[in-house]
């Protein structure tokens, strides 16, 4: 029997504002690719204007940056946390 488990999803700044909250969480039962969380986050959130917000931040699974690289090609595994930051104005 495989186990449901949990990516703990955290916003920042305006994907905060888009999303309504500060985070929250996908159950999953294996690995899933950027391109799968982004679906499902925007299925959570329709009408709205988050996946927008999300394709323009700067991604972090764990410490790891990972917005340079294929969404198709990041695996998201269960336990994980992935954090979606907008670009920041100033310095």
């Amino acid at each position: 029997m495989v186990e449901t488990q949990i990516i703990s999803i955290r916003y920042w700044a305006s994907a905060r504002s888009a999303a309504g909250a500060d985070g929250e969480t996908l159950a999953v039962d294996a690995p899933i690719t950027l391109t799968e969380v982004l679906t499902r986050l925007s299925a959570a959130h329709p009408g709205g204007r988050l996946l927008t917000v999300l394709q323009a931040c700067s991604v972090l699974l764990g410490d790891r940056p990972v917005s340079s690289e294929d969404p198709d090609d990041v695996l998201v595994p269960p336990g994980s946390t992935l954090e979606f930051l907008p670009p920041f104005a100033g310095g």
